[in-house]
C-alpha cells in the first residue's frame, strides 16, 4: 500500500504542473478564459463555464473577502489552533486557504484579505492570506 502525500508536486508540463511551478517561484496565478472572459480557479484544461480550451494563466488582483471560516482546535503541544477559510477573490473565484497574522478565532466572514505566496523550506508554494488594511469592504 502506498501513501499519497498531499504535498506532492504535479509532474510534467500540464496546467497543474505549470501552476505549481509558479507558486514555487512565489507567483500566484488564476486562469481567465479567452472565450467567455470568466475567471477560473483551480486551474484546468477546459473552461468550466463555456468549455473553451486552455484558459490563460493570469495574475489576480490578490484581494478578496473571507466567504466562510472555521477554527480548528488543537492542543498547544500540537501547534495550537489554526483557521481554515474559503476566500472569494475579487475576480469571483473561491479557494480554500488560511488567514495568517491574527488569532484564528478573529477570522470572520466578510474580512477583507490580501493574498501572498509562502514557500516552506523544501516544500511546495501555497497561497495564504493576511487581513487587508485600508481596503474598503
Amino acid at each position: 500500500m502506498t501513501n499519497s502525500s498531499t504535498t506532492s508536486k504535479p509532474t510534467g508540463t500540464g496546467v497543474l504542473a505549470r501552476h505549481q511551478a509558479e507558486l514555487d517561484a512565489g507567483r500566484f496565478l488564476i486562469q481567465r478564459c479567452g472565450a467567455c472572459q470568466r475567471a477560473v480557479y483551480f486551474p484546468r484544461v477546459l473552461c468550466p463555464h463555456c468549455g473553451a480550451e486552455e484558459p490563460a494563466l493570469v495574475a489576480p488582483a490578490g484581494t478578496g473577502t473571507v466567504y466562510a471560516a472555521t477554527t480548528v482546535r488543537r492542543k498547544p503541544e500540537a501547534g495550537g489552533d489554526y483557521n481554515v477559510c474559503i476566500v472569494e477573490l475579487d475576480e469571483g473565484v473561491r479557494l480554500m486557504s488560511r488567514v495568517e497574522g491574527m488569532p484564528p478565532a478573529d477570522v470572520r466572514i466578510g474580512l477583507r484579505v490580501r493574498a501572498r505566496v509562502v514557500v516552506p523550506a523544501g516544500g511546495s508554494g501555497m497561497v495564504v492570506f493576511d487581513a487587508a488594511t485600508g481596503d474598503a469592504a
